[in-house]
């Protein structure tokens, strides 16, 4: 793992609150996915940068270094950033989305872009939900579409505006060669012994909801690959070299089918979120409407999920 700014973002933060628990609710994530980065980022520092205990935290030494020299660096970046707003002109208003890569953000951008004839979007999309938080609290995006897991939901401050478009179950890959591809529904504990391919750490959740769920079923995934791109991943799975979690939209097809896990045990919401003082807050139902509308347009396409969908309760 190599350092962010959004690393030495969450460090300041929570030595600025004094407490982990603080920092998450004034960054919007969750305490375990606060405290799981932060330890991460003392695995790769080989150090401790804060002394935790009852009253809250502390910085060690080695943390106090680290946090002055971490606020310098936030600091010439926020100057950098001012700076090319101001070189950077355009005869139209901007409007800057942002969202995980998928169809909820191409989507709104797309259908923004017609409703707001007379302003310019911008779209930056990322693989991690938690950049595309940072970008959204430190200004630098108006409105964003991305995810969150079970066990590590966003916190919205007061400052921002959110609302849940769609909660997706996680389905499972497999080649359609495979013992399990005949059935409509695949048990997770049946899938105990296969080799897995994972998409890499999001920052967000995933896969530490997918380990939770495996670990409820009795088994810890042996994962031979960690790919963050679809594409090769489709080809693991469709030569039979390992079997993956994916979205509900996941499209089955060239040697690949997608099917529902018994008991749904992974599922993934689908968030929309705007600061109160952006120029889109007082079009925040437009913008769920939109949302909303570019997830079901682009779920329409997958069978597997609709059909998944006309098995559930409304």
């Amino acid at each position: 793992m190599e350092l962010e700014l959004r690393h030495l973002t969450s460090l300041c933060a929570i030595a600025d609150a004094g407490s982990v628990s603080k920092a998450a609710a004034l960054l919007g994530v969750s305490q375990p996915a606060l405290t799981a980065q932060l330890q991460r980022v003392e695995r790769e520092l080989g150090a401790q940068v804060f002394i935790r205990d009852r009253k809250g935290v502390t910085p060690t030494p080695v943390g106090q270094a680290l946090l002055t020299r971490a606020r310098g660096v936030l600091t010439a970046v926020d100057e950098m950033r001012r700076d090319t707003d101001r070189r950077v002109s355009t005869t139209r208003p901007v409007v800057r989305l942002g969202g995980i890569a998928g169809a909820v953000s191409v989507g709104l951008a797309d259908r923004l872009s017609d409703e707001l004839a007379d302003s310019e979007v911008h779209l930056r999309t990322e693989y991690s939900p938690r950049v595309i938080w940072d970008l959204l609290m430190a200004n630098r995006l108006d409105a964003v579409a991305l995810v969150d897991y079970p066990g590590f939901a966003l916190r919205p401050p007061a400052t921002v505006l959110s609302q849940v478009i769609a909660v997706e179950p996680v389905f499972v890959a497999l080649s359609e060669r495979h013992r399990l591809a005949g059935r409509t529904r695949v048990d997770l504990a049946d899938l105990s012994d296969e080799p897995w391919a994972l998409t890499p750490y999001d920052g967000a959740g995933w896969p530490d909801c997918f380990y939770s769920a495996c670990e409820s079923a009795g088994f810890t995934p042996r994962v031979l690959y960690t790919v963050s791109d679809a594409t090769p991943i489709r080809e693991l799975v469709a030569m039979g070299r390992a079997v993956t979690p994916c979205q509900a939209v996941f499209a089955g097809g060239d040697g690949v089918v997608v099917r529902p896990l018994a008991g749904d045990p992974v599922t993934m919401r689908h968030v929309l979120a705007c600061r109160t003082d952006s120029p889109l807050a007082c079009q925040f139902d437009l913008l769920l409407r939109q949302a909303t509308d570019a997830y079901w347009a682009y779920a329409q396409r997958r069978p597997d999920y609709l059909s998944w969908l006309g098995e559930e309760p409304a």
